[in-house]
């Protein structure tokens, strides 16, 4: 893992694997460089012949920024600090925007459907 200094921000780049774009992905240990990486699996629906099947269950969205939120909300009580508070505030709107988006195609008839 390589580090850079941009002079206001300390980021690590972009080593992520993405192995199927969009659903999987193989994360870097945090100490371990050398153990097994990580796995984050979303759930892969491809429309076949106009219904959305599964083709790999796993999480989604709204379940890793619910993991993300209870993370940061436990660091703050921990280490509290004013970055801490706007990450779980940004994180929270994150979840409410999505949520918003679900409740609104569910109106519509169309949630689960390639429609808009």
């Amino acid at each position: 893992m390589r580090s850079s200094w941009n002079g206001r921000i300390h980021f690590k780049s972009n080593t992520m694997d993405k192995i199927v774009k969009g659903h999987k992905y193989l994360l870097d240990n945090f100490e371990d460089k050398e153990g097994e990486p990580q796995v984050l699996q979303f759930i892969h629906k491809e429309n076949i012949g106009g219904v959305f099947t599964t083709i790999c269950d796993g999480t989604t969205n709204e379940e890793v920024l619910e993991v993300l939120i209870d993370r940061m909300q436990y660091l703050q009580e921990k280490f509290p600090c004013r970055e801490n508070a706007i990450v779980i505030t940004n994180l929270e709107e994150s979840l409410m925007w999505l949520n918003k988006r679900t409740t609104d195609r569910q109106a519509r008839g169309v949630e689960g459907k390639n429609e808009k």
